[in-house]
């Protein structure tokens, strides 16, 4: 059986009709949309009414998942597969993760066991605003020159979870725990996505604090350069979110981020499993 699907932008993502996650599916099916991902790097499927552990049960289909320990005061209550991205007040106190994923980045490109993918379902969006954009590191590194992809083959890069701005205003218990189990990690400024054989820009904003064997001061230009070019509007696609939508977004070819244009207080939940994927990277030696 061969899905049917309707592209979503120039460079990438489609959305596959027909498919309900509610029901188990076959072999034939999930190898369809296995390549389907790899291809297009994102797919979006519509009307989705699963449960938390449906939504586990379709994730591991196509690999094992995070249990999300470095992130553990963001995890599920019940279930250690789900990473929950909300704005919904627990026990009277605001959110841990609402403020999550406000900036440029591949998820937890901070470790050395970065994720393949990840497949977030959304439960609640505000009247308006709380999209998220992506963008094809796939097609931002092919629009490089040709000098400029010999500059930067061989470079590496610390990522650094703590270098984030918003754990200036985290409660400073919760900022130690992260920092002990999220310590800095290198990675290649350039990766190769494994099954399709493209090379993409593997960079994050701000947590790319330098470039391994540069200063900070030295690797700023280049980064800030790299960001910029990366998110260019020929690279990118905004999604506008309604409940029950699942996508399926590929961290070795896409970047992404959540927006915050959306009222105070307006409510805003997801869920998100992380299918592992290569080991990649190395800590960085104190």
């Amino acid at each position: 059986m061969k899905l049917k699907t309707k592209r979503l932008s120039h460079k990438f993502g489609v959305e596959v009709f027909d498919v309900d996650l509610s029901q188990t599916q076959s072999q034939e099916t999930i190898d369809e949309l296995w390549k389907i991902w790899n291809d297009q790097g994102l797919v979006l499927l519509r009307g989705q009414k699963i449960s938390p552990q449906q939504h586990i049960d379709y994730s591991h289909r196509f690999g094992e998942l995070d249990q999300h320990e470095s992130l553990a005061p963001w995890r599920h209550p019940q279930y250690n597969e789900i990473f929950v991205v909300s704005t919904i007040p627990v026990n009277g106190k605001p959110s841990p993760s609402e403020n999550v994923g406000q900036h440029w980045h591949s998820d937890l490109s901070y470790t050395t066991n970065p994720p393949m993918g990840s497949l977030f379902h959304c439960h609640e969006v505000p009247e308006v605003g709380g999209d998220t954009l992506f963008s094809s590191a796939v097609a931002a590194y092919n629009a490089l020159s040709d000098t400029m992809k010999k500059l930067i083959a061989d470079l590496w890069v610390v990522h650094d979870f703590m270098a984030l701005p918003s754990m200036k205003g985290r409660d400073p218990a919760v900022v130690a725990d992260l920092g002990r189990r999220n310590p800095p990690v290198e990675q290649p400024l350039v990766i190769t996505h494994p099954v399709s054989g493209h090379k993409a820009l593997y960079i994050s904003e701000f947590m790319n604090t330098h470039i391994v064997g540069m200063t900070p001061t030295e690797s700023r230009p280049l980064l800030r350069m790299l960001f910029e070019h990366a998110i260019g509007p020929l690279f990118t696609y905004r999604h506008k979110w309604s409940p029950g939508e699942f996508i399926m977004w590929d961290n070795r070819s896409l970047m992404h981020t959540a927006l915050s244009d959306f009222d105070k207080g307006a409510r805003r939940h997801f869920y998100r499993t992380t299918v592992l994927g290569e080991p990649r990277g190395r800590l960085v030696q104190v």
